[in-house]
Formats: C-alpha cells, sequence, structure tokens
C-alpha cells in the first residue's frame, strides 16, 4: 500500500495519524486533496459504525484507500457519555473549550472520574476485505484543565499509563501522547491486522469495535 486517504478534516486527529502511518510506509493523503468530494455522513450510533461509513464513502468517492477515524471519550459516571458525540456534546456549534465545560458541569460534584478514550478505525480497500479495530486509552477526567497540547478532551484527561505520570494528554510531549494513546493503540492493532496471514482475522487482531462496552 502506497497511498492512503486520512478520511478527517480533524487536523488534530491527521497530526497524529501521519507520522505513525509514515513510520509503516504508508503516504497520507488528506480529504484537502478532494475539495469537490461530498461530506460523508456520521450518523450511526457508534464509533465504529461512524467510521466505517466514513471509510466506505470516501473510498468510493475517490478511489484510494480509505482509513476512517472515529473516536470518543466515555465517561463512566455519564453512562459512557459523551461518546459517539464527543465533538457535538456542547452542540452542534460547540468548540472544544464548550465541550469541556458542559463535560466538567456534568460532573460537578462526581467522584467517579473513570473514562476511557476510544478510537475505532476502519480501512477500506478495492479487493480486500473491510479491516475494523479499536483501540482504548483507560483514565480519568481531572477537575480542571492542564496543558496546552493536544486538541479536544486532552486537557481533562489523565491516562492510566504510567508514561503518563499523572499529567493529561495536553501535558505530554507529541510522541508519548503518540505511544499511549487510544488512537496509537488502534493503528497498531490496524498494522497487525494487515500483517496477518487472513484479513479475515482483523477483527481479532485488536479489540473488536464496540464502543458501547
Amino acid at each position: 500500500m502506497n497511498r492512503v486517504l486520512v478520511a478527517t478534516t480533524n487536523r488534530g486527529k491527521l497530526a497524529e495519524l501521519v507520522p505513525v502511518l509514515a513510520e509503516v510506509g504508508w503516504t497520507a493523503v488528506g480529504l484537502d486533496a478532494f475539495p469537490g468530494v461530498p461530506v460523508a455522513p456520521e450518523d450511526a450510533g457508534d464509533l465504529a459504525g461512524n467510521a466505517r461509513a466514513k471509510a466506505l464513502h470516501y473510498a468510493a468517492a475517490t478511489g484510494l484507500p480509505a482509513l476512517a477515524d472515529d473516536s470518543g471519550l466515555e465517561v463512566r459516571a455519564l453512562g459512557g457519555a459523551p461518546g459517539v458525540r464527543s465533538a457535538r456534546y456542547a452542540g452542534p456549534d460547540a468548540d472544544d473549550a464548550r465541550n469541556r465545560r458542559r463535560l466538567l458541569a456534568a460532573l460537578d460534584g462526581v467522584q467517579d472520574r473513570r473514562a476511557r478514550f476510544a478510537c475505532a478505525l476502519c480501512l477500506v480497500e478495492a479487493g480486500a476485505p473491510v479491516v475494523e479495530v479499536l483501540g482504548a486509552c483507560e483514565g480519568r477526567i481531572g477537575w480542571t484543565p492542564r496543558g496546552r497540547g493536544g486538541f479536544g478532551y486532552d486537557p481533562l484527561f489523565v491516562p492510566d499509563d504510567p508514561l503518563a505520570a499523572g499529567r493529561t494528554f495536553a501535558e505530554l510531549e507529541p510522541e508519548d501522547k503518540r505511544r499511549i494513546s487510544h488512537r496509537a493503540r488502534a493503528l497498531a492493532a490496524l498494522r497487525r491486522a494487515l500483517e496477518a496471514p487472513s484479513r479475515g482475522d482483523a477483527a481479532a487482531a485488536g479489540d473488536r469495535p464496540d464502543a458501547e462496552r
């Protein structure tokens, strides 16, 4: 595989995906190279469904293999919310800061701060089975935003991984975040799936794409 369309307009996601893809010899092409392509719908009930719909849409529209990502933050005390609505948690036009404020308001006084970031990846390539994997990073929600890096809920999310040492995703160096993030783990699972003897075993190569568990 040489060129892969990374089916996202989120610059933060693209910045995380491109270096990892380059490490395995893939040249990433962004959606900005195809300005006339209609935007894919994202109306599935879970992360995996959205990733699948986007990958199928953009592969058909561009003729390139398409790698689509859908990711979200799942907070235990909120029944898994914001989940698939993470980017629109505070409304359809909300920015990252508004989403963070709503999350903190929803958790006001709540002691159970357990959460996880989940990332569903779907790769669609002509003549090959669809590959779907899930990566997750367990952690907790902090009480106040910390750090200037990352995007989205990164200033609130403190991963369990010892490498983080109590820092939020936004406080980590980019290379450290790439090592332990949900997206990095999903990409590792994707690579194992592609290297498997049969792509029919793709879902077994990583966590199954079930955003509701």
